[in-house]
């Protein structure tokens, strides 16, 4: 079994684990304290990937990320970057399809807290961000590590999404789901299986975790 698929699977994971969180933050605020009427378009745009077939998203960001695309074409002469069939685009596409993994958690943590601590925050004459770092996120704990876990077991069960904007290049874009796939063609089922069981295992053992953390975090909450 090559080990290169999912150590790129995992890369992959990370990082669009960690630009979801910073951009996820205030995106999850505003969602969650803002009050306007077209507030139900942009939450239903974010939604779209719940539902929306993840070969269908693949091919709308192909053609988007295509050089022969206007955005695509800019990417590439102004930043230097060929999305198509790279890592970054593979990046760029997983951000958008776990983007609703990584705000709604962290919405809904947010808007189950007490509303006297706001209230009590901005008597106290600190600002809204202020508030927001300092006295929301401290106490939404269990809801961000949701959101870390269930946007990092998603990225690495991406297929549709990775297979349309990447292809299957090793060690650029052969993810472990694809490397999956290409050893069930080929008849491979012993790889097929090592592969899926080291992904199966490691999934496993983080969603453990989270529930036991999360528990804690339960009771810690409950006593103080």
């Amino acid at each position: 079994m090559d080990w290169q698929p999912l150590w790129l699977t995992f890369r992959l994971a990370i990082i669009t684990s960690c630009i979801l969180f910073v951009l996820a933050l205030p995106l999850a605020y505003w969602l969650a304290f803002t009050k306007f009427k077209g507030k139900g378009i942009i939450e239903a745009v974010i939604g779209m990937p719940l539902v929306l077939p993840p070969s269908v998203l693949g091919f709308y960001l192909l053609l988007a990320f295509s050089p022969s695309h206007w955005f695509g074409a800019w990417v590439e002469n102004i930043l230097g970057l060929r999305l198509v069939f790279s890592f970054p685009g593979l990046v760029i596409g997983s951000v958008i399809y776990s983007l609703p993994f990584m705000v709604y958690p962290l919405r809904a943590g947010l808007q189950s807290l007490p509303v006297s601590l706001r209230e009590a925050s901005f008597t106290l004459g600190k600002g809204r961000w202020e508030t927001f770092y300092k006295i929301l996120l401290p106490n939404c704990k269990s809801a961000i590590l949701t959101s870390l876990v269930l946007t990092f077991a998603h990225t690495i069960g991406e297929f549709g999404v990775v297979l349309m904007i990447g292809g299957n290049i090793p060690g650029v874009t052969k993810v472990a789901s694809v490397a999956i796939y290409n050893e069930v063609e080929a008849l491979n089922y012993d790889v097929a299986n090592q592969y899926a069981l080291v992904l199966f295992a490691i999934t496993f053992v983080i969603l453990l975790l989270v529930y036991s953390l999360n528990n804690r975090f339960l009771r810690v909450r409950q006593t103080s």
